[in-house]
């Protein structure tokens, strides 16, 4: 495959405490694609996630070596500006967290964060943002109401209009629909795949079906250690490693 790669990862480690929960992984995560990561519960999936934007310096206790490069950038190095880093890669949480304010308000925050105050120019990143989140036509009569009203399949939207409000280049995403009933679930997975022609998307996800259906590239982690990754229908047609197979099939993984 000729994909440009966006993120490399190098030797990267994670330690709670004494604890390991990601080993030695190294992996390059392709430009303008959807990459999946999947695995067991509890296998290092959303770890290496917020790793990817710094999040996980908010754990407390946290210990990481090896080094993650974006665009050729140590995003690990003393000079990083971590504010910026992450509205460059923003992440949708597995429950939407939407603000507690109007919806219009939820999309204009960013924007104004980073000093936009024109109303008519306010107005047409939030009409913008909310279509490109599948969301407009629905709320398009009520904007100056109170988000939490929304449902949570149209909070989950919102929460992505707001992200992508702030102009990021990445969009990581945590288990996106797995507090949803299927319909919205389907939005979501909608607007991704839609997405992903101008943004790179790498997104958690404990559902293979999911994996299979929007996944581009697959990373498959097992116990901290990354086992296989590769382009998807290779990985899912053909895996090279017997735990990948295994996984796949819904069978029982030795831990050795």
């Amino acid at each position: 495959m000729n994909w440009r790669t966006h993120i490399s990862v190098r030797n990267l480690s994670v330690w709670y405490g004494k604890t390991q929960v990601i080993k030695n992984v190294s992996v390059d995560i392709p430009e303008k694609k959807i990459t999946a990561i999947i695995g067991p519960s509890g296998c290092g999936k959303t770890t290496f996630l917020k790793s990817l934007n710094r999040l996980i310096d908010l754990q407390e206790d946290v210990k990481i070596s090896g080094s993650i490069l974006v665009d050729g950038e140590d995003i690990y190095s003393p000079e990083i500006d971590v504010n910026n880093l992450r509205k460059k890669i923003g992440l949708l949480f597995q429950k939407p967290q939407v603000l507690p304010m109007s919806i219009y308000d939820n999309v204009a925050y960013g924007p104004r964060i980073h000093g936009i105050r024109n109303k008519r120019k306010l107005d047409e990143i939030v009409e913008h943002y909310l279509k490109e989140a599948s969301l407009w036509e629905e709320v398009k009569d009520k904007l100056h109401s109170p988000a939490y009203k929304l449902s949570l399949g149209q909070q989950q939207r919102l929460c992505l209009a707001r992200g992508l409000a702030v102009e990021p280049e990445i969009i990581l995403a945590d288990e996106p629909t797995s507090a949803l009933d299927p319909i919205s679930a389907e939005k979501i997975e909608k607007s991704l795949s839609e997405l992903k022609n101008r943004y790179t998307i790498i997104i958690v996800s404990h559902i293979l079906r999911q994996a299979k259906r929007l996944a581009d590239y697959v990373i498959f982690l097992y116990l901290g250690n990354l086992v296989e990754h590769g382009p998807a229908e290779e990985f899912f047609t053909n895996p090279k490693e017997p735990k990948t197979r295994a996984y796949i099939d819904g069978k029982y993984i030795e831990e050795r």
